[in-house]
């Protein structure tokens, strides 16, 4: 059973239970309680507390519709920026490459040259530390040629795989361009 605290001035720690007061005054303090809810619930001081408490459901439910449609915009954004992003770099990237790529084919081309005119240029009456210093280079040369061929070669599968990553970049702003309409 609840109790109270009694306001007395003599003895102002002794609780008082609900029971050991009269109970007209119990049944007056529930009703001034209820009415005083009541008031504060409803404007116009009307006990239409069910009309109330659903205009209160209504715009609890409103404004969480509001906070989430909010938040869900704002991740969209990030998204397209996120993809953006991603979509900018993956050009970057295949610039860099097509670039290099350009600089490795005018690098094999002048390897290519030096090797046709190293192996043309010899006479025949050199002696043999000049055929081994040819051989040599002759030989540099070639694997310098293999080693660009195989960078070629990886630089050309960069190139295949960024242009997939570009077409699926694309493809995904098209999924976002569609989901956000």
């Amino acid at each position: 059973m609840s109790s109270l605290l009694s306001h007395n001035k003599d003895h102002p720690h002794i609780r008082k239970s609900l029971s050991d007061s009269s109970p007209t005054s119990s049944s007056s303090t529930t009703r001034s309680l209820r009415h005083e809810r009541l008031s504060r619930l409803s404007p116009s001081g009307s006990s239409d507390v069910s009309n109330n408490t659903t205009n209160h459901a209504e715009s609890y439910f409103l404004r969480r519709e509001n906070r989430l449609s909010a938040r869900k915009k704002a991740e969209e954004e990030t998204e397209n920026n996120d993809y953006k992003k991603m979509y900018e770099k993956a050009l970057a990237t295949n610039q860099r490459l097509k670039s290099r790529l350009e600089t490795s084919k005018q690098e094999l081309v002048m390897i290519q040259d030096q090797l046709q005119r190293a192996q043309k240029g010899r006479p025949g009456d050199c002696d043999s530390s000049m055929l081994e210093a040819e051989k040599k280079e002759s030989w540099s040369l070639k694997k310098r040629i293999t080693d660009v061929e195989e960078q070629l070669k990886v630089k050309a599968e960069l190139k295949m795989e960024n242009q997939r990553l570009k077409d699926e970049n694309g493809a995904l702003i098209r999924v976002i361009t569609k989901l956000s309409k």
